[in-house]
């Protein structure tokens, strides 16, 4: 089994849109390795600077953001998550463990260079596991802390962007993610390898399962799960090639084992063990954290995905084509981003029908939000179209045919169809289907409309 925190003078490559921006944490700080961060280029990491030939393991993102965070991307706070292997090894495995009976005051947990993990049995005992340095792993950790161990910052997702709304008010949610939420190892000799584990190790390299805490102990090993735990769906089927099916949600364990879901999500009673499934990430599993779930693409996944350049394109390609209003006549530009250069340009889709037309008061009924289509004559809501631009949410490539219901978002039919049917976890123990680019939660069955254009009308 193996583990990591760094405390920590290395960073990994923050990597957007094959840009390195990510700065390496302080050489200061009290917790660092021995060994200094090595970027690739020399001593500093600047904006220019592209990671020459480095080995991608894959990306982590964000369901809910299209392509970035509504106040934009910041260092180790963003929408995607890119795990390159590092300069040094930084990974650690279980060496020995051990009963001690006050658990705060033992030489493991004061030590601050050595990595270990405190399973509190009681107030006179607890179990300590100690973890020693392992020069074939690379660790990252993910949680909603800024401390120098966290490697991804990630924050309880809004649908819609609403998280700048409420900061706007002043209402500040208590979140459920955990500042310390778990830590993936990347195998450095085979790059496919990514283990998840939950919970992660804090700048004094420690990781505290309290007394509440759900753990066991079985073949003299000890094992734990976090407070609102760790809950991980492998696809069933290859994720990139639209063919695959949402699997089952399971739970990982502090030690790495898979388990079902407990009754509730903070129940104390473990589930049962998965034995035909294990915590190595595949392309397309999804990973949830009790208030944002991510998307794990391998690079092996990705490099057979669009590029945000190839759906720019097929943005390019429908605009191209000039669709028309059929009532105002005018020319609709489909934009890249929610925020749209021309009102009188910005098409709408009718969600019962799937009629693209501009903005218009034909059919508007009297004191309600509803439409009537001038095409069809179908009663129902409208909304304005935008393209789901975030590669990472593709299942396939192809011409954006159909949108997601009720926010617009446009993708490819299989993509679309893949996400009405994945169920993410939505507070303690309820699943909803949510548009990936947005998170809203999809309306009416199916969750989706095919999109019909009147276009290459000259």
């Amino acid at each position: 089994m193996v583990i990591r925190s760094d405390g920590s003078s290395e960073s990994p490559l923050l990597v957007e849109e094959g840009e390195a921006v990510g700065q390496p944490h302080s050489p200061h700080n009290k917790h660092s390795h021995s060994h200094s961060h090595v970027h690739p280029h020399g001593a500093q990491s600047h904006h220019h600077d592209k990671p020459k030939q480095a080995v991608k393991y894959g990306e982590l993102v964000i369901l809910g953001y299209n392509g970035y965070l509504p106040p934009g991307d910041r260092g180790r706070r963003r929408s995607k998550f890119v795990l390159y292997k590092r300069p040094m090894p930084n990974g650690v495995k279980r060496s020995k463990h051990y009963v001690v009976k006050t658990p705060h005051c033992s030489q493991a947990i004061l030590n601050t260079k050595q990595h270990s993990i405190s399973y509190t049995l009681s107030r006179t005992q607890a179990v300590i596991v100690e973890y020693t340095e392992d020069e074939d792993t690379d660790m990252f950790q993910i949680g909603r802390s800024s401390e120098s161990p966290i490697d991804f910052v990630v924050m309880d997702t809004y649908p819609g962007g609403s998280e700048v709304v409420a900061a706007s008010e002043g209402r500040v949610a208590q979140s459920t993610i955990s500042r310390f939420a778990c830590r993936i190892l990347a195998d450095r000799s085979d790059p496919k390898i990514a283990r998840i584990y939950a919970a992660g190790f804090d700048s004094s390299r420690n990781i505290f399962l309290g007394e509440k805490a759900t753990k066991w102990q079985e073949n003299r090993e000890i094992d734990g799960l976090t407070t609102n735990g760790v809950l991980i769906m492998h696809p069933r089927g290859q994720f990139c090639g639209g063919e695959a099916q949402c699997g089952y949600w399971r739970e990982v364990s502090v030690g790495g084992g898979v388990f079902s879901l407990r009754e509730s999500r903070s129940a104390q009673q473990k589930g049962n063990v998965v034995e035909d499934e294990n915590n190595i990430l595949q392309d397309g599993t999804l990973i949830d954290l009790c208030g944002a779930t991510l998307l794990w693409r391998s690079a092996e996944g990705l490099a057979k995905s669009p590029t945000k350049h190839d759906l720019e394109e097929l943005v390019d390609a429908i605009n191209a084509g000039r669709p028309q209003c059929p009532v105002g006549l005018n020319t609709l530009v489909i934009p890249r981003k929610a925020a749209s250069e021309s009102a009188q340009q910005q098409p709408y889709v009718y969600l019962k029908c799937g009629h693209v037309q501009g903005h218009h008061d034909w059919g508007q009924e009297k004191d309600k939000a509803t439409r009537r289509c001038p095409m069809c004559l179908v009663a129902g809501p409208i909304v304005k179209l935008c393209m789901g631009i975030e590669p990472a949410f593709y299942v396939d490539s192809g011409p954006p045919t159909y949108a997601f219901s009720p926010c617009g978002h446009m993708a490819t039919e299989k993509t679309v169809k893949y996400w009405e049917k994945v169920a993410i976890p939505h507070g303690t123990n309820g699943y909803i289907a949510i548009c990936p680019f947005c998170a809203v939660p999809l309306e009416g069955s199916p969750g989706y409309v095919k999109l019909i254009f009147q276009d290459h009308v000259d």
